[in-house]
C-alpha cells in the first residue's frame, strides 16, 4: 500500500517536471499558519514589515515600530522575527536590530517579553506580538527588566530615564555605552 502511493507521488511529479513546471515544494503547518498571520495583520499606522528576503521567505522579516508617544517617541526600531517550521507551537524569535537603552531589551538586542517566553500560547499571533512590542515602547516595565542599569533609572529618577533615552537616541553615550542616532 505504502509503495502505491510512492509510485503516485512519483508520477506526479514526472507529470509536473515534463510540463516544464518546478516540482511544488509543500509548505509546513508552520508556514501555512504565518501566511494566515501575516495575511490577517491589523498593524499600528506606526508599524510596518518588510521580507528582506523577499516573499518567498515568509518565515524571517523585519517589523519596524515608531512609537508616536511616550518616552521613545520619534524613534525608529527594527526587530527581527524568526519563525520555526513548528510555529505556533513555539514562539517566534524576536531580536531588536537596534540599539536601544531599554529596561526590557538587552544592549545585545534580547527582549523581555512574557508572551514571548513563558506565556507563549499557540493562539497567539504575530499581530499579539507586534502589539506587545509596541507596548514596550509607550510602557516600559522596569519591574521585569533585561538592562537592570536602565530599569533602576526608570524606577527612581524617570526625568533622568527620559533624559538618558533621549541622549542614546540622538546617537550619544548613556555611561560607557554608545548608541547609533534612531530618530
Amino acid at each position: 500500500m505504502i509503495k502505491l502511493f510512492k509510485v503516485k507521488e512519483k508520477q506526479r511529479e514526472l507529470a509536473e517536471n515534463a510540463n516544464g513546471k518546478p516540482p511544488i515544494k509543500k509548505q509546513s503547518a508552520g508556514e501555512l499558519r504565518l501566511h494566515k498571520d501575516i495575511s490577517e495583520l491589523n498593524l499600528p499606522k506606526t508599524c510596518s514589515i518588510s521580507f528582506p528576503n523577499g516573499k518567498d521567505d515568509l518565515m524571517n522579516f523585519e517589523v519596524t515600530i515608531r512609537p508616536d508617544d511616550g518616552y521613545y517617541m520619534g524613534g525608529t526600531f527594527v526587530f527581527s522575527f524568526s519563525i520555526s517550521s513548528i510555529y505556533p507551537h513555539e514562539a517566534p524569535k524576536v531580536k531588536c536590530k537596534t540599539k536601544v537603552y531599554h529596561p526590557n531589551i538587552d544592549l545585545e538586542g534580547n527582549v523581555c517579553l512574557n508572551i514571548l517566553r513563558e506565556d507563549w500560547k499557540p493562539v497567539l499571533n504575530i499581530n499579539t506580538i507586534i502589539y506587545g512590542l509596541y507596548h514596550l515602547f509607550t510602557e516600559p516595565n522596569h519591574e521585569d527588566p533585561l538592562n537592570h542599569e536602565a530599569a533602576a533609572v526608570l524606577s527612581d529618577n524617570p526625568s533622568m530615564f527620559e533624559s538618558n533615552v533621549r541622549r542614546a537616541m540622538s546617537g550619544g553615550y548613556v555611561g560607557q555605552t554608545s548608541f547609533q542616532r534612531c530618530m
